[in-house]
């Protein structure tokens, strides 16, 4: 790779450098909020306020563009996207043989990364600079994965420590950006897999790119994993959360279960006894037989109670459990 400059210019030489120079790379930064296309005062598209010139390019620089692949002879068009903190956004890209042209809405969104890749791995031309732009999309789906995958099984470690109702909100934003990150670079995968699977099946495609085809499908199958991985860890989360809360449940049903076979019997004996009926009205008159059925009888029964708690372990087992 021939030593190059970084300069900040405007769009009018932007386009002449893209007729003059035989290796160049342009990134475009667009206003957040553009209009439809972004056009020019001629209604042009920004491909071809920039030179490239080519119908198909009409998508270029609009709002909105989902995923996409197009390979258009020499040239390849993609719309890739990347994560930028919580969000995901989609950026531009058309490459030929001569230049790579970028763009995006609001500050750069790799020129960092691009700059030290370009600077260490020195890119032939300027598809294998297209290459390294990919790669790096991809490297911010895997840091975001990553990080949440570590978020996630920390929290569930916090969990079986001490459950809080607030786990749960965690846990849900975490699932959806499992969510968003799958929902993003899946149909971005698969559009790009049938451009690059046709290009591979050309035999003029050369071997080289065919090299650094295979290591970005090999790389895409590996982030896609990981983020399969962040869903499956925030289901096995949400799984754990809802068996402690069960757990919990089963402890306070236990409880109750132990006041009912304590309190159910003497309930049953103090309204026996309260009714007013001959037998107990005219034969239970003394206090002796007053000691020996009603005050007598319940000691029987809460002795049996806890003889049958006793025997069973609940005690136990409750106490093991707090």
């Amino acid at each position: 790779m021939p030593q190059g400059t970084i300069v900040r210019t405007d769009l009018a030489e932007a386009r002449r450098r893209l007729a003059a120079t035989r290796y160049l790379l342009v990134d475009v930064e667009l206003p957040e909020t553009g209009t439809e296309a972004d056009a020019g005062e001629e209604g042009e598209g920004l491909a071809r306020r920039l030179g490239l010139g080519d119908t198909d390019l009409d998508w270029f620089g609009r709002p909105g563009e989902p995923a996409r692949a197009d390979f258009l002879g020499d040239t390849v068009g993609l719309v890739v996207p990347v994560v930028q903190g919580e969000r995901v956004i989609h950026a531009h890209a058309v490459a030929g043989d001569r230049y790579l042209v970028t763009a995006h809405r609001g500050p750069a969104f790799l020129a960092p990364e691009i700059t030290a890749h370009v600077r260490r791995e020195r890119p032939r031309d300027a598809v294998a600079l297209l290459f390294l732009v990919l790669q790096s999309a991809l490297a911010t789906f895997r840091r975001a994965a990553v990080a949440a995958l570590l978020e996630v099984e920390e929290l569930e470690d916090d969990m079986f420590q001490q459950r809080r109702p607030e786990q749960v909100y965690r846990l849900s934003r975490l699932r959806r950006r499992s969510a968003l990150l799958h929902h993003s670079l899946l149909p971005y995968l698969q559009v790009v897999d049938e451009v690059i699977t046709r290009r591979m099946m050309s035999p003029d495609f050369p071997l080289e790119r065919q090299r650094l085809a295979r290591e970005f499908q090999h790389v895409a199958r590996m982030v896609l994993t990981d983020i399969e991985t962040l869903q499956e860890a925030t289901r096995r989360a949400f799984g754990s959360y809802s068996s402690l809360v069960a757990g919990e449940q089963n402890n306070v049903i236990n409880r109750l279960a132990i006041v009912s076979v304590i309190f159910l019997p003497l309930s049953f004996l103090t309204g026996f006894f309260g009714m007013n009926f001959a037998f107990l009205t005219d034969e239970l008159e003394s206090r002796a037989v007053f000691w020996l059925l009603a005050i007598g009888l319940q000691i029987c029964v809460l002795g049996g109670a806890f003889y049958v708690l006793h025997r069973t372990r609940i005690w136990r087992r409750l106490r093991d459990e707090d």
